[in-house]
């Protein structure tokens, strides 16, 4: 009796194309952005000028942006305020801020939601710390990322922001936070794991529901984003309109799903690039 073939083995993802080359007609069915924020909006941990003033001219033009951060909830709360922001979705997906009008001096204030209900991010919060304390113990070098007092529903380790950690040790980290249930992924400064189904793709989706009432799968046409790093993938892989900033090309190799297109310049600056391409299409 024959044999039958083997699976052919999955063709690889194409390597990204300069963003250049993104044509025109698929800019302009674009009505909204979504963005990392470190390494992609920002450099040194501050928004970049060109950043802020293109964040600025997509909102002026209509185009709503949303961020989708592994960064705390807390610490998304402070930039909200100064950034023209549609809303944030923070700690990779599992919460958010949406905008509810202003206080009595003007400043924005924000509601935040959760994709957890109390008792679920109680109980969670509690493993996580002793995750966090595992990890201490058994990965040298390894600290709790400084922005963590802000933290609800996720454990965070640095690995470049503050205290570097070296590739092995990062895998060390990864296989302890899956070993232990995690969904766990990798950003340019952070390793970030929670309980949940929650990834920027799902975060995507959720807060599209919660501000808009719509079905992003339904418009994935319709929305770019742009990203710098490993914890990108999800939404690399979903949106066809999908930018790496320059910057990226340091984990491309290890990327199943890089970005469609990618900038000249690095990190705010790219971002900006890729702001200017969209309004050029208007």
């Amino acid at each position: 009796m024959d044999k039958a073939a083997p699976a052919a083995a999955p063709s690889p993802s194409p390597p990204p194309q300069p963003i250049a080359q993104w044509p025109l007609a698929d800019r302009q069915r674009i009505t909204g952005v979504f963005t990392d924020i470190d390494d992609t909006l920002t450099a040194e941990g501050a928004i970049t000028a060109d950043a802020l003033a293109a964040l600025a001219a997509l909102r002026e033009a209509g185009l709503p942006v949303i961020a989708i951060t592994g960064r705390p909830l807390g610490w998304c709360e402070a930039l909200a305020c100064d950034w023209p922001l549609e809303a944030i979705v923070a700690e990779s997906g599992a919460a958010a801020l949406i905008p509810e009008g202003h206080n009595a001096s003007g400043r924005r204030i924000f509601r935040r939601l959760y994709q957890q209900d109390a008792a679920t991010r109680a109980a969670n919060a509690v493993r996580l710390r002793e995750i966090g304390a595992r990890i201490l113990r058994e990965v040298p070098g390894a600290q709790i990322a400084t922005d963590s007092a802000g933290r609800e529903t996720d454990l965070s380790i640095d690995h470049g922001e503050v205290h570097l950690l070296d590739p092995a040790r990062i895998a060390q980290v990864l296989a302890i936070m899956r070993a232990e249930g995690l969904h766990a992924t990798v950003s340019s400064i952070h390793i970030n794991g929670g309980y949940g189904p929650h990834d920027k793709r799902a975060g995507a989706r959720w807060i599209v529901r919660q501000r808009f009432g719509r079905d992003l799968d339904s418009e994935r046409h319709a929305w770019a984003f742009t990203g710098d790093s490993g914890n990108d993938l999800a939404l690399f892989e979903y949106l066809p309109n999908s930018i790496g900033v320059a910057n990226i090309r340091r984990v491309l190799p290890a990327l199943a799903h890089p970005p469609r297109y990618i900038t000249l310049g690095e990190r705010g600056a790219g971002f900006a690039e890729m702001a200017r391409a969209l309004l050029a299409a208007r």
